[in-house]
């Protein structure tokens, strides 16, 4: 299941949908990032997708087709609990409906409190509705203004960040062995096969509020050349870093998040798998600016630097002269 830029959410059993988003070209003081999205969601292991992948322009350049605004969100609905589908769709579109565009101020706390309205809309839905109770879902966001990417995450979709050759996990996962690798009880090696990896310690909808200490943040700024993964745990449990690092690096994002998708099913995994890639293109840095004055009648050139060539001509016509009448005598 994958939320079309349109904002409507279109269901496929079974089959692959892409979302992408035209770049648009990010102006700073510094230098100059063309920003690239894009969501692939598919069934993949099981028969029903459950997952949601999102990747939109907010704010003004939703309507130019530009701007520098982007929303993120990959959603994974609990597959053993009921209506694991319906409780990422109400998710996703709590977080959608909170960023029509960029707000001002502190992005982190911005995050919180749409996580908030999320868990209150889930849990709410799960209470009114009794074929809904104990539903629940990840739920991973990004937003990107410019050349920065605030992260917000609850539950094990993962956020990485692939800076030249090095692939960073960004995310922590909010589940039972991620807590024993915090302690130093296990090693992330047993982890990766532990019978409890995906049991999940916090998550959105099940509880009527969400923890005071969630959702976790993290800020990063981006640099030319970066690509920003969100994914759910049925695309990164069946590939390695080394697997992400390869698929990531030089493709455009629609390609990798395909790729990484198509990767996942043919190394079996068991559960849907969804992929939202952002790429920071560098592009020419702009030289530094002054300020715009009247043009003159040459062409916008000083006037001083004509006269300055101009006096050196005559000089030079003058020096010519005297050679040549001293020739002559």
């Amino acid at each position: 299941m994958c939320v079309l830029p349109s904002g409507s959410i279109r269901h496929e059993k079974g089959i692959q949908v892409i979302v992408s988003v035209v770049p648009g070209t990010v102006d700073l003081p510094a230098e100059t990032l063309r920003l690239a999205v894009s969501a692939v969601s598919d069934a993949a292991g099981r028969e029903e997708n459950q997952d949601i992948a999102l990747a939109i322009v907010i704010g003004a350049g939703a309507v130019t087709g530009g701007g520098e605004d982007f929303l993120l969100v990959v959603a994974d609905g609990m597959g053993g609990e009921p209506a694991g589908d319906v409780a990422s769709q109400i998710a996703v579109n709590a977080l959608r409906d909170a960023f029509p565009e960029l707000p001002e101020g502190d992005l982190g706390q911005a995050l919180k409190q749409a996580y908030r309205k999320a868990n209150d809309a889930v849990a709410r839905a799960g209470i009114e509705e009794p074929a809904y109770a104990g539903m629940g879902t990840t739920l991973t966001s990004a937003l990107l203004h410019g050349k920065y990417a605030t992260i917000a995450n609850v539950g094990d979709s993962r956020a990485y960040l692939l800076r030249g050759d090095g692939l960073t996990q960004i995310t922590r996962d909010h589940t039972f062995v991620a807590d024993e690798m915090a302690k130093g009880r296990i090693s992330a090696d047993a982890a990766r096969n532990h019978p409890r990896r995906n049991i999940l310690t916090q998550v959105i909808g099940t509880a009527p509020k969400l923890d005071s200490s969630l959702p976790s943040i993290f800020e990063l700024t981006l640099l030319p050349g970066d690509r920003l993964l969100l994914c759910s745990d049925g695309l990164y449990d069946p590939l390695d870093e080394v697997d992400i690092r390869r698929t990531l690096r030089g493709q455009e994002p629609d390609a990798a998040a395909g790729a990484l998708v198509a990767l996942a099913k043919e190394r079996g995994t068991r559960d849907n798998a969804s992929a939202v890639v952002a790429a920071a293109f560098p592009t020419r840095v702009p030289a530094p600016g002054t300020l715009p004055g009247e043009a003159s009648r040459t062409g916008g050139v000083p006037g001083t630097m004509v006269a300055a060539a101009i006096s050196v001509l005559l000089i030079l016509v003058l020096i010519l002269a005297v050679y040549f009448l001293v020739m002559q005598r």
